[in-house]
């Protein structure tokens, strides 16, 4: 497949409102939701559960708000390792874009591993990798085609979760409160659930081991900024999708759970495939299974699209910066970073390849450092908010003039940097956790020792080549 290069290297303004909202939302809205919330119902019980949703939907409002001025005052792809480049420092800025990119290409791997085992239901006799490498090739396909196609897709993947869970709610509202029959003649549980266990059946231990992982499945809200490089007005969109794409998903998720929770007794939670399809299925929908199983495949689906995506502006951000080949700077004629796309993609194979040959080994290791990659994220986006707002006013700048501000300066974004480092140091009290920040640390290392013995040099001497060309312009000007 050729494509035609876009000589000036630089990605195109196409996406709009719609498309913002609905990639942070796709981005969020996965397998997380519609199979993880049985597991932490199971452990905090049903009303720890809804805290910890509450608790992770708040930090995220703090992160969001912190990336909002960020993102408006500098839309650029790179985003948050952009900003952490130029107001933390390279070096941290040069670690974190490596991780963050890692975590999503291993996610993407995942979430094709994931829905070809989901198509098993339906093929039994296919398989497995080969519905992987039919979605990764669709996957591929459009993304490569332009940016405007990436964010169409995105844009009905998300639609279809969203109708599913509102759907969800409204059919299982009814059915808790008594509105509509259940099968077999199951009378209505109403709060009961709720009252059976007490607040916190397994004590607060098992609330902030839960908040960890509900935490997680908020992660990708951040693909925000990273799509304004190519958002049509930044100032516009950027504020009204981060609004609604936090109360919606924290909406979506508070009252997804509070059905489950009532609908599904505790202990029979967490043992469960899909607590969507229990649900659908005591109401008599028919073909419920069937139903969520198409539904969740979509999910995994807009997972892999949206990290693909974000992965892909990483690498092309980084090229930018200097950081790693000047090759994955080449843009298409339609706007797409096609190098960085193809390495990419090559990687999520690569993962996908250790997940059928070396699951116990290498596909969990890449995993849970895969894990770290959005947190270290929103630690970045947090820092940065902070140190940009200070150099901001340290040059000149008035507070007036930034088109979206965030409030409360500064208690908004050191509460939100405070959380953040809490929910990652956390990572170490939970044993399923804890590899992550044994390959993670580790890691991070690694590419502080490669920016500082080889890459900074490489960006110096470019610095100075560059400066040297620009004198020369000036001469020429002048004779």
């Amino acid at each position: 497949m050729n494509f035609p290069e876009n000589n000036n290297h630089e990605l195109k303004r196409t996406m709009k409102a719609r498309h913002i909202f609905m990639i942070s939302l796709g981005g969020v809205i996965g397998s997380g939701l519609f199979l993880g919330s049985g597991y932490t119902i199971s452990q905090a019980g049903p009303t720890g559960a809804i805290l910890s949703y509450i608790v992770g939907g708040f930090i995220m409002f703090l992160t969001m708000l912190c990336l909002g001025e960020l993102s408006v005052a500098m839309p650029v792809s790179g985003s948050f390792q952009t900003y952490t480049t130029k107001f933390i420092g390279p070096g941290t800025g040069f670690a974190l874009g490596w991780l963050y990119w890692l975590g999503w290409a291993v996610t993407v791997a995942l979430e094709l591993l994931s829905a070809g085992q989901m198509m098993q239901r339906w093929f039994a006799d296919t398989p497995v990798w080969i519905w992987s490498a039919v979605f990764a090739i669709i996957l591929f396909a459009l993304n490569a085609l332009s940016a405007r196609a990436f964010a169409e897709a995105e844009f009905w993947f998300a639609s279809i979760k969203i109708a599913a869970i509102v759907l969800f709610i409204v059919l299982g509202g009814a059915a808790m409160f008594g509105l509509v029959h259940m099968k077999g003649g199951t009378p209505a549980p109403f709060l009961s659930n709720f009252t059976a266990h007490g607040l916190l059946p397994h004590g607060l231990t098992a609330l902030l081991i839960t908040m960890i992982t509900v935490n997680f499945s908020f992660q990708g809200t951040e693909l925000i900024g990273i799509a304004a490089g190519e958002s049509e007005e930044p100032e516009k969109t950027i504020p009204q999708s981060i609004k609604q794409t936090v109360w919606r998903t924290l909406f979506f998720f508070v009252l997804a759970v509070f059905v489950v929770a009532g609908l599904i007794p505790m202990n029979k939670a967490g043992v469960v495939e899909s607590p969507f399809v229990v649900v659908f299925d005591s109401i008599g929908i028919p073909y419920a299974a069937d139903i969520m199983n198409f539904v969740i495949l979509t999910a995994l689906l807009s997972v892999a699209n949206s990290g693909l995506y974000a992965a892909t502006r990483m690498l092309f951000a980084m090229s930018k910066e200097k950081m790693t080949s000047p090759a994955l700077t080449k843009v298409s004629k339609r706007g797409v970073p096609i190098n960085a796309l193809v390495i990419t993609m090559v990687i999520a194979l690569l993962s996908l390849l250790s997940g059928f040959f070396a699951e116990e080994t290498v596909f969990l290791w890449l995993l849970s450092v895969a894990g770290l990659g959005a947190q270290v994220g929103w630690i970045s986006i947090t820092a940065s908010q902070i140190a940009f707002r200070r150099k901001f006013i340290r040059e000149g700048g008035k507070v007036e003039d930034l088109k979206f501000r965030t409030p409360f300066f500064p208690l908004v974004p050191i509460l939100g940097l405070t959380l953040n480092i809490i929910v990652l140091a956390s990572l170490a009290f939970d044993k399923d956790q804890r590899l992550a920040l044994y390959l993670g640390v580790p890691f991070v290392i690694a590419c502080y020792l490669i920016y500082h013995f080889k890459i900074k040099k490489n960006r110096e001497q470019d610095g100075t080549e560059s400066q040297e060309l620009q004198l020369k312009e000036n001469k020429k000007m002048v004779i």
